[in-house]
């Protein structure tokens, strides 16, 4: 009936618009009748309008980074996805013709050697649980190749158990909106559930973005032998983490047409014959890469212009903060680094992003395994994360850091972020969350694979496991103590010069402008039981001797301010029990030359 009787309407309608047509037609006048309606007529001056609250408008380079909340909404901290790889050889154009045994073969070291890009297999991606592939899922129903995997990761490309990467091919499917799935074995660290636990925790903190993480069990099936029975073998649990790249990016609701890099080794210095335009003849990819690898934008124009600034000590640092970095950003980040003792993140293990149209740079944390690692390096008789590496010292040999610190006002915002994030990584909460991890982890780790190559006893796991709580706190303690220290400095090559051996380092630091002064030993050992030579109370940074006789020496130069306040050279002499702060090692030839013992990560 509704539809009849709009259709009387139309057509009445129709019917009086045609019969003022014919007036007009037969040359009569209509008169303009006045419009009463204002919706289509803007209001004038004197005319009132209702009033509505609208947001200021706002800077790009003002907005604070935030994550797309929504990505987590689903997500089971405790679940664990079945995944199934078989793994086949594919073709040499695609770089895919080698053996599951040689994949697992070698690390990025020995491909830089061999001058070759990372071998890869060709590689049929499958999501399931226990029983099998699931109906509906990546890989469901195939027979053929739809992905690729490579070894992942830098030095943990060493470990006997790797670290993978599997790329899904195009139009072959995404998982949970990704192509690329990295997976993470965590061989050197026994909880096996850090970096899980940092993104986690990341997830509750507005200042920070996150990635997601899922807990996964491998099984691979290798065909690459050309065996005709191959079986799926279990490969035991690895955490996946969300790859930041454009898609990544697009997936966080940020920018991804932005510059995105991977920091891999890099202290915001210049590095003029390295940091160069992609147009520039003598520009060097691979170069580029080993401190920073691109994941976004080629243009580096804006990269150089930041650096530029950063490393003009007429700009003072709080304008270069104001025109290039988010504040809160790098308070929140370098706050829970410190809080978490994630240390290896002075120089790396850091994204850097920053939108198109906008100057500001914003730190993105990546890869935390390294986090609440004391009490197992405690328990292990491992000595690492001692000495400068926490709180803010650790941060002083990188150029935009140390600025930063040494800026008053940085160093109050910083505060109050770590005292925010303190208050948020309470011990009730990581104790929750820790408990429930071990639940998940625990069980896969004591048994085969994983168990034969688990460093920790299953009671030390439980002891670990129930002291991390207490690290944050802990942390805090340290990076309190840290601002009282002077700050860590390097010891430069000594120089022969006749039958005198001079030495010279770079100066200490104080926050509270305090007198520094040194102590330097030389020692024919390590540990400074065969001293040679000792000097305390230097007021410039330098001493020189009687040049040794020939053989192998230890320098070690510390620094004391007025409070007896002392502090650790940066260098350190690595040993198969960990580092050995504070030290120099240097060797005197028969012929009077001074030659550095140089270690290589």
């Amino acid at each position: 009936m509704k539809k009849y009787r709009k259709l009387a309407c139309i057509l009445a309608g129709s019917m009086t618009m045609s019969l003022f047509a014919g007036c007009i037609g037969n040359g009569d006048v209509v008169p303009e009748e006045k419009n009463e309606s204002t919706d289509t007529e803007e209001p004038t001056a004197s005319e009132t309008s209702q009033e509505i609250k609208k947001a200021e408008s706002r800077d790009i380079d003002q907005v604070h980074l935030r994550d797309k909340d929504s990505l987590y909404e689903n997500d089971d901290d405790t679940s664990v996805v079945t995944m199934y790889l078989t793994v086949s050889k594919g073709n040499s154009s695609e770089n895919t013709d080698h053996t599951w045994e040689e994949i697992n073969s070698y690390s990025v070291y020995d491909y830089e050697e061999m001058g070759v890009d990372r071998y890869q297999a060709a590689a049929l991606l499958q999501i399931g649980n226990e029983n099998g592939p699931t109906e509906g899922m990546v890989g469901y129903g195939e027979n053929i190749p739809n992905a690729t995997v490579q070894i992942r990761g830098q030095t943990s490309s060493r470990n006997a158990q790797k670290n993978y990467k599997i790329e899904l091919k195009k139009n072959k499917g995404t998982w949970r909106g990704q192509r690329t799935i990295n997976l993470n074995k965590h061989m050197t660290e026994g909880m096996r559930f850090r970096n899980k636990l940092a993104y986690d925790l990341l997830k509750g903190i507005p200042q920070l973005i996150s990635l997601r993480t899922q807990f996964v069990h491998l099984y691979v099936k290798d065909t690459t032998d050309g065996s005709a029975d191959a079986k799926f073998e279990d490969y035991g649990l690895y955490t996946q983490v969300e790859q930041l790249n454009k898609t990544g990016l697009k997936n966080h609701g940020l920018d991804s047409n932005g510059q995105l890099y991977k920091i891999n080794s890099f202290e915001f210095y210049r590095y003029e014959d390295v940091i160069k335009l992609q147009d520039d003849p003598s520009y060097d990819s691979a170069a580029f890469e080993k401190l920073l690898e691109i994941k976004g934008s080629t243009d580096h124009r804006k990269l150089i212009q930041m650096l530029e600034a950063v490393n003009d000590y007429s700009i003072p640092i709080d304008t270069v903060l104001e025109e290039y970095f988010d504040e809160e950003n790098i308070t929140y980040w370098m706050g829970f680094q410190i809080l978490m003792g994630n240390v290896d993140t002075q120089s790396r293990n850091v994204y850097l992003y920053s939108p198109l149209n906008s100057d500001t740079w914003y730190f993105i944390p990546w890869d935390n395994d390294g986090s609440l690692m004391r009490p197992e390096y405690k328990i292990t008789g491992f000595s690492d994360q001692k000495s400068w590496e926490s709180g803010v010292s650790n941060y002083w040999g990188n150029v935009l850091f140390q600025r930063c610190l040494k800026s008053e006002r940085f160093r109050e915002k910083l505060d109050e972020a770590i005292l925010d994030l303190k208050e948020y990584l309470s011990e009730e909460r990581l104790g929750t969350m820790i408990e429930k991890y071990k639940t998940v982890v625990k069980p896969y780790l004591y048994e085969m694979p994983d168990v034969f190559y688990a460093p920790l006893t299953s009671e030390q796991y439980d002891e670990i496991a129930a002291s991390l709580p207490e690290e944050i706190e802990k942390n805090y303690q340290l990076y309190v103590e840290s601002l009282s220290k002077p700050m860590p400095f390097f010891i430069g090559v000594p120089v022969a010069e006749g039958n005198k051996m001079k030495i010279n380092w770079d100066n200490s630091y104080s926050f509270d402008a305090e007198d520094i002064t040194y102590s330097v030993e030389i020692a024919k050992d390590y540990l400074f039981q065969d001293v040679i030579y000792t000097q305390d109370g230097l007021l410039i940074p330098e001493t020189e001797l009687e040049l040794p006789e020939a053989g192998q020496y230890f320098i070690r130069v510390r620094a004391t301010n007025e409070k007896g306040k002392t502090q650790d050279a940066f260098d350190y002499y690595v040993t198969d029990e960990g580092k050995q702060y504070g030290m120099r090692c240097i060797y005197v030839t028969e012929d009077g030359q001074i030659e550095e013992d140089i270690y290589e990560e």
